[in-house]
């Protein structure tokens, strides 16, 4: 097929389910291709000599040599493609921000849309469950050493996955009652089927990783702990699930003020949690575009988003806005809150001002300023902030680790070891709120510097992966 041919196909776009029976369940909403659009989808890859989409992929994966392997219909070949790099490509596929990462630098995007790399990934996928093909990897024996992985995010699944296929004894250590930290508690169901975690954790548990839940180190047992148990080396893999607050009047003594991790954890936990019919969701990002289409799905039936930028500057994925105007759900632009109403301690309502953009700030977006007297309010059962997360610190209870100035842990920046030899760390507790790609990169580099600390090696000389995410 000629450039011409390939230039003329359009992107292949997947089934979803109606707006209407979509927020009455947690059912996924987007459908993967069937093995035509998949192919169709394919043929649209121009190949690049200097493929952008590749440096676009924090876990730098083969995207040319995949989509070659899956327009001849080699699809099981085309997985292990993906495999060779990343450890979690069903997650991966369906959650990722690919109009950030990868499909932002597809060259095809320069002219029009840029190949459907995300939905791709998951036909492999999906192609290798339906098909009963085996998704493991054989397992090294055992060499006598033992890890302590505490967190069962992508992070920590990561360096397991790497560690027991190395022939360590890995043990993830999990406060929560499930299994996989922000995948489990953060993104809802609609957008990444409880199954596909299952799946990470039977993988993991294959090569003999074992998990302990309800543990949280700092409170049950302390890091030293874990090394004097006999642990050789320790992954910090925590991620950022303590929500950032507004910082405005009423916020902490109102009854229907929750905050947007929090009350992931609590609905997607399977606690009953009433916020009310009128809900406020304050922020711009995937985690307030979750909040709303959530508080939807369990009963909320006026849900807004307050964002305090303009619509084209939120971070989230455009897909996730696109869904969740389909669903009902408004976005009141350039607007923030500045003051809770309540009566006898329950919220009422929400004191807002508009605001303009000025001068640019350090993310490069132009800097909201507030328009005086122009404030307003709004009527609300609940208010949800999701602004952003940080880490929250109990694990580190007793153990000097040094941290940057945003609260993240301070690593090398090449190996991601600690100031403390034997402790490691990566993820969101190194960066910061980031996505699942680059945590799952973060794992597969501190998996690498553990290895090399166990075995008394140089952790600079010859890696084969090497950090650059910051």
């Amino acid at each position: 097929m000629k450039v011409k041919e390939r230039m003329a196909i359009p992107r292949q776009k997947p089934r979803e389910l109606d707006p209407k029976e979509r927020i009455t369940s947690f059912d996924e909403v987007t459908f993967g291709y069937d093995e035509e659009t998949a192919i169709l989808e394919a043929n649209r890859c121009l190949q690049c000599k200097k493929p952008g989409c590749v440096d676009g992929c924090p876990i730098r994966n083969d995207i040319p040599a995949f989509i070659g392997l899956l327009r001849e219909k080699k699809f099981e070949e085309a997985y292990w493609k993906v495999r060779e790099t990343s450890t979690m490509p069903a997650v991966c596929s369906r959650v990722c921000p690919h109009e950030f990462q990868c499909e932002g630098h597809c060259v095809r995007g320069k002219k029009g849309e840029p190949v459907a790399i995300g939905m791709l990934e998951r036909y492999l996928t999906d192609w290798m469950v339906a098909n009963n093909k085996n998704l493991f990897q054989e397992c090294a024996m055992a060499n006598g050493k033992k890890v302590a992985i505490v967190g069962s995010g992508p992070a920590g699944m990561s360096v397991a996955y790497y560690l027991a296929h190395m022939g360590y004894d890995c043990t993830i250590f999990e406060a929560l009652p499930v299994f996989g930290g922000m995948l489990a508690v953060g993104i809802p169901p609609y957008r990444l089927p409880r199954d596909i975690i299952g799946a990470e954790l039977y993988a993991l548990k294959h090569c003999g990783v074992t998990i302990e839940f309800g543990v949280t180190i700092g409170r049950n047992r302390s890091l030293q702990d874990l090394r004097d148990e006999g642990f050789d080396a320790v992954f910090l893999g925590v991620g950022a699930h303590e929500s950032r607050k507004l910082g405005i009047e009423g916020e902490d003594s109102t009854e229907g003020v929750l905050h947007g991790v929090d009350y992931l954890r609590k609905v997607l936990t399977g606690e009953d949690i009433d916020i009310g019919k009128k809900v406020v969701v304050v922020g711009g990002g995937n985690v307030a575009i979750d909040v709303a289409r959530t508080a939807l799905r369990t009963g909320s039936e006026d849900v807004f988003i307050l964002y305090r930028r303009t619509k084209e500057e939120m971070p989230a994925s455009r897909a996730e806005i696109h869904h969740l105007e389909e669903e009902g759900v408004r976005v009141e632009i350039l607007a923030a809150p500045v003051k809770i109403h309540a009566e006898n301690g329950r919220l009422t309502g929400v004191e807002c001002i508009r605001m303009e953009l000025g001068e640019p700030d350090e993310s490069g977006r132009r800097r909201p300023v507030p328009i005086e007297g122009s404030n307003f309010i709004i009527e609300a059962d609940s208010i949800i902030p999701a602004i952003s997360q940080k880490v929250d610190h109990t694990a580190d209870s007793g153990v000097d680790l040094k941290l940057s100035r945003w609260g993240t842990y301070e690593v090398d920046p090449q190996t991601l070891q600690t100031n403390i030899e034997w402790i490691f760390a990566g993820g969101d507790d190194v960066l910061g709120p980031q996505t699942v790609a680059k945590a799952v990169f973060q794992g597969k580099v501190a998996a690498e510097s553990m290895d090399r600390y166990m075995q008394g090696k140089d952790l600079y000389e010859g890696r084969k992966f090497v950090n650059y995410l910051s």
